[in-house]
């Protein structure tokens, strides 16, 4: 991994995964690397314990999410997932340091499909994952969301 820019995303304040203002969110800061990998460097509090010492399934499956998320927004498209298949490899340990990366592979008119994995330090998938995002009107959201 080379170089990593902040990736801007213009996410909503309040976002569980993202979300600066919303102190019971995972609050994830996310790059971009040269190659286009969304990259996000986390450590799981226990707070999101499922299996004890290790991470709840829902809260994998949304770092992937938000992952795969990221790699959309980088190209300046705003999607919402209408289908996600998660592979839970290995149990996902609280407390210490994971890498979280996702990346885009391919789109075909408002259909955007992403991939994203859960790492250990040394490398370890831990979880993997695809989906199928729908690109939104920006617009259309905020109107019907009453955010306009």
């Amino acid at each position: 991994m080379g170089k990593l820019e902040p990736l801007s995303h213009g996410a909503l304040n309040r976002c569980f995964g993202c979300g600066q203002a919303n102190p019971s969110g995972l609050r994830l800061k996310f790059f971009v690397d040269e190659k286009r990998i969304i990259v996000c460097r986390v450590r799981l509090a226990v707070r999101f314990e499922g299996p004890p010492g290790h991470a709840h399934g829902g809260i994998i499956a949304t770092l992937l999410d938000e992952a795969m998320s990221k790699a959309n927004r980088q190209f300046g498209v705003l999607a919402m997932t209408r289908q996600i298949e998660v592979e839970y490899l290995r149990p996902v340990p609280l407390g210490v340091r994971l890498l979280l990366t996702g990346w885009h592979t391919g789109a075909f008119k408002r259909k955007h499909r992403c991939e994203a994995q859960i790492a250990n330090e040394e490398g370890v998938v831990l979880a993997h994952s695809k989906a199928l995002f729908i690109e939104v009107d920006p617009e259309l959201l905020q109107r019907i969301s009453g955010l306009i």
